[in-house]
């Protein structure tokens, strides 16, 4: 006799060569189709290079909650298994193979900083001109990591995100939304003003005000003596100007 209770179905995991397989095949597929995909592409076990990039990684490795889940995205992400990944402002669109033919449709939403937690932000990237360079040459400074390290920072808690797959899993984060999570920290690993994007800033309007209250700052001190000026006797002394 049949037994009902030996009717549940075993899932297999896909061999890493097969995933690639099937991503390769999805994304040549969209291709024909006229779709543009923009991939996710790792090299090695690293994910992310940049301390930027890597700080999003081990902030996301502190889910505790999804620990089973992270490690089975961090897999498919390797595996180049997020064959499309965009950016649009809060909202996060990617497509992940899966063990069907057709990519996995995955969203994932993050709240924006409000302005009580933007305004120490841009005051901390405003203190210093080499601050705003690097910022504006596409690079963190190291100064600004507790930005992202300390507490209220840009990067999201569990709380501020919400995610949801087209996948028939039951879990609250599945592999394909891990596997995308960390396709985020690619993204920002090559292009760090996502960062201030997937929180609902305007990197121009932020550069701007960041500039506009650098400059204010040093307008502020121009009147002001500065121990780092000779006086006319010291210039005498030193040049034998008059």
């Amino acid at each position: 006799m049949s037994k009902y209770w030996n009717k549940f179905p075993q899932y297999n995991q896909m061999s890493v060569e097969e995933l690639r397989r099937k991503a390769t095949n999805s994304a040549a597929g969209a291709k024909k189709k006229g779709m543009k995909y923009e991939p996710i592409f790792t090299s090695g076990r690293q994910i992310c290079k940049s301390w930027w990039g890597q700080a999003w990684c081990e902030n996301l490795d502190s889910y505790a909650d999804y620990g089973s889940r992270l490690d089975r995205g961090k897999r498919y992400v390797r595996s180049g298994a997020v064959v499309d990944l965009q950016i649009k402002g809060g909202r996060i669109e990617a497509r992940v193979q899966g063990s069907r033919k057709i990519p996995y449709k995955v969203e994932i939403r993050i709240s924006p900083l409000s302005e009580e937690r933007c305004t120490p932000i841009i005051e901390a990237c405003s203190k210093k001109v080499e601050n705003m360079e690097a910022l504006i040459s596409g690079t963190f400074p190291d100064e600004l990591k507790e930005l992202f390290l300390g507490q209220n920072g840009l990067f999201p808690t569990p709380r501020e995100i919400s995610f949801q797959c087209s996948c028939p899993d039951w879990a609250i984060m599945c592999k394909h939304v891990a596997s995308a999570m960390y396709g985020i920290g690619v993204r920002v690993d090559e292009n760090p003003f996502w960062f201030f994007q997937l929180r609902g800033i305007d990197v121009d309007r932020f550069i701007d005000v960041s500039l506009s209250n650098k400059v204010e700052s040093m307008l502020e001190n121009a009147e002001k003596p500065s121990k780092r000026m000779l006086n006319e006797d010291e210039a005498h002394r030193l040049f034998g100007v008059i």
